[in-house]
């Protein structure tokens, strides 16, 4: 969940309509700055993994949240990485897949970024190894933010001219943005967008109020008849591992996925299986984004996924009952929702 700080229409100015979507979010009463969860995660997730040469500081995250909003890092100045990972849509873009600079269309829904500290392989082909490495490839995609394969370097370039990130960057890291820098310090800001102390974490830690009485029944099919743990298990509701589904499989150039980096024939129609933590967030679902609702997800399971050679063993017909299935969304929906995140916009420096 989300809370947006209001701020003057001049700072939102330059990230466009990605800003307007922020301010049409929810203001609840009370909220949680993401610097709080450094060195201090919510109830039902640990201590986050840090690399040692990339040390969780507030100096890094506050300049990794500048350049997270910052449209600048892209070649027309139109994207940030906020356009694709809009926080006010769930850390998504609320489109079947991700739009770039001049409206081009990727072939995958955008990720979102809620507990992705946690992961050791990133993208829904697990290329990345790090946050870091994740950092660096929309604004080298020709699709996304358009500078160009290894040319990140361009955007440094384009900071180090800006007086008020030059003096950022020395202050930060003892010198001028370079491509390294830049991953790091957004990296850092990611490693702080975190979603725990949901009613299903208050539930797990002894509160059986924490559930409604339909949620719990939906945590029990969760569990068992449902097979949802096969994949969505452990304190981030999912494995790190790759699957095949069949999304999409059934369409004339099916999207291959992890197969794309492995280039092992098993390994065809896989991919990773995303954290569920705020689901009601982040639709449409899947990898293409071809379920609508959560409602259709289950429906997509209860049926057995869709046929193909590579279709994962455990991915098999649930025979749900119509109250069963209504039990699950109830707890997908109810459960899952975190503490509220205060969101602040940060100042940008200006360019000359």
């Amino acid at each position: 969940m989300l809370r947006i700080s209001r701020t003057s229409w001049t700072r939102f100015a330059v990230a466009g309509a990605t800003a307007l979507l922020w301010l049409l979010a929810a203001h609840p009463a009370s909220a949680r700055d993401p610097m709080e969860y450094i060195g201090h995660p919510p109830l039902g997730l640990p201590a986050v993994p840090v690399p040692a040469d990339n040390p969780l500081t507030k100096d890094r995250v506050e300049l990794g949240r500048a350049l997270y909003f910052d449209p600048r890092l892209s070649i027309d100045v139109s994207m940030s990485c906020a356009t694709c990972h809009n926080p006010g849509l769930g850390w998504s873009n609320g489109m079947p897949v991700a739009v770039g600079f001049k409206g081009q269309k990727g072939g995958r829904s955008s990720p979102v970024i809620y507990n992705a500290a946690y992961a050791d392989l990133l993208f829904w082909d697990g290329r990345a190894h790090s946050l870091e490495e994740q950092a660096a490839g929309p604004v080298q995609n020709p699709i996304e933010m358009g500078m160009g394969a290894g040319k990140i370097g361009l955007a440094a370039d384009r900071l180090n001219a800006i007086p008020g990130y030059k003096r950022w960057f020395e202050k930060v890291f003892n010198g001028p943005a370079t491509p390294d820098r830049i991953t790091k310090a957004i990296a850092s800001y990611e490693r702080t967008i975190l979603s725990g102390n949901a009613p299903v974490d208050r539930f797990q830690a002894g509160d059986k109020s924490a559930l409604s009485a339909q949620a719990q029944r939906g945590f029990a099919i969760f569990k068992g008849k449902g097979n949802c743990t096969s994949c969505h298990v452990g304190y981030n509701f999912n494995d790190g591992d790759f699957h095949n589904l069949g999304v999409g499989m059934n369409k004339s150039t099916p999207d291959l996925g992890r197969y794309s980096e492995t280039k092992k024939a098993e390994d065809k129609g896989k991919f990773r299986t995303p954290t569920i933590r705020e689901i009601t967030e982040s639709g449409p679902y899947m990898h293409d984004g071809s379920q609508a609702t959560l409602a259709e997800v289950v429906e997509f399971y209860d049926k057995g996924g869709e046929k193909n050679p590579n279709l994962d063993k455990q991915v098999v017909p649930l025979h749900l009952s119509t109250a069963e299935k209504a039990d699950l969304v109830a707890f997908l929906k109810e459960g899952l929702k975190g503490e509220q995140l205060t969101i602040v916009y940060p100042e940008l420096p200006k360019s000359n």
